[in-house]
């Protein structure tokens, strides 16, 4: 397929990160009149930049919220609480800042970047669709090879452009009702473990709605049969266009030398879905939190992530990834602006071995 050859072209185009411009960074921080290592996770995250954009001069002044929109079909087999004229209601009001991540960003200078890459409704935000809605996973597959590619192409755009227009660092989101049963489903595939490991309560369910739910993803990935050595087919078939956008975008990052910050379970299977594709997208990748979803901590252990931030987030709309890019803002602040001991006219700090 020639969209399949465009794919492996930008999979191709993936480079490894830049070491020398990391121990600069690492120097950096290291010679700043402070504690050594104080800001913790931050540091790392200020480094894994400075390799990212292979500058050891990192800025994040201007910082971006994707926000992927989507509609999936699974929601017709009772595993949400709400129907999908949510997704479209819930978007729309992205485009206003009246949503939990839309107030977190205006708070934090980030700018807020809805788009509709599978809604079933119209609404006035920004469209790169394949397609209305996916398939209902229990019963036919999410969408054909080709649309799961060309979802994955927006996601990989979207980032080029943002790139262009002066975006340092970018973080993603997504608003799709029925996204935490398809990413249960893309889960248990690529993880390889049994639906009752990885699938949890999303925006809330009963006892029985959750066995609902575990007995859909079950049902989905038995009759689908997808390929779990082949990322693409296990997003065609139990996915969502809001997961292959933000494998897009993962790659994206990797292809265009800009550090994306993650946000919970559906970002993050989103994220091993394009590490799998190459693994070298991995050190463009950012984690923020760990989100309360049974499958995070599988997912975290595959990609061989320690996010900076553990406080029970479920909010899903990048929200976790906005709070955790606003701490990484601030510790860029410190890492540019202090000055060092040997400024002070003092003795550095002595690292020793542990």
């Amino acid at each position: 397929m020639e969209l399949d050859k465009i794919l492996t072209y930008w999979l191709d185009m993936v480079q490894p990160v830049n070491e020398e411009a990391m121990a600069a960074a690492r120097e950096r921080w290291n010679a700043l009149a402070k504690p050594l290592h104080g800001l913790g996770q931050l540091e790392s995250s200020v480094i894994s930049i400075a390799g990212i954009t292979g500058s050891y001069e990192v800025r994040t002044d201007k910082k971006g919220l994707l926000v992927l929109c989507a509609d999936n079909g699974v929601v017709e087999e009772g595993v949400t609480q709400t129907g999908q004229e949510v997704t479209s209601v819930m978007a729309q009001n992205f485009l206003s800042g009246n949503t939990t991540s839309g107030i977190l960003c205006r708070k934090a200078g980030i700018d807020l970047m809805p788009i509709d890459v599978g809604m079933s409704r119209e609404t006035d935000v920004p469209a790169r669709k394949a397609a209305s809605g996916t398939g209902d996973i229990a019963v036919t597959d999410a969408m054909t090879r080709a649309q799961a590619v060309e979802s994955i192409l927006t996601g990989i755009s979207l980032v080029k452009e943002a790139k262009e227009n002066g975006y340092e660092i970018l973080s993603v989101g997504e608003m799709g009702i029925g996204n935490t049963t398809t990413s249960s489903a893309v889960a248990s595939v690529l993880l390889d473990l049994p639906a009752e490991k990885v699938t949890g309560t999303g925006a809330g369910l009963s006892r029985e709605g959750l066995k609902r739910k575990i007995q859909v993803v079950n049902q989905a990935v038995s009759k689908r049969h997808p390929d779990k050595t082949d990322p693409v087919d296990v997003l065609a078939r139990v996915g969502g266009f809001d997961l292959a956008g933000l494998t897009g975008v993962c790659i994206g990052a990797g292809c265009c030398h800009i550090p994306v910050v993650l946000d919970g379970f559906i970002t993050c299977v989103a994220a091993l879905a394009a590490v799998r594709l190459n693994p070298g997208i991995l050190p463009y990748l950012i984690p923020s939190h760990r989100s309360t979803e049974p499958g995070m901590d599988a997912v975290l252990e595959a990609l061989q992530m320690s996010p900076g931030l553990d406080l029970n987030l479920c909010a899903g709309e990048g929200c976790g990834a906005v709070l955790y890019l606003t701490l990484l803002d601030e510790a860029v602040s410190v890492y540019r602006e202090m000055s060092t001991f040997s400024e002070n006219q003092l003795e550095s700090y002595k690292e020793f071995p542990s």
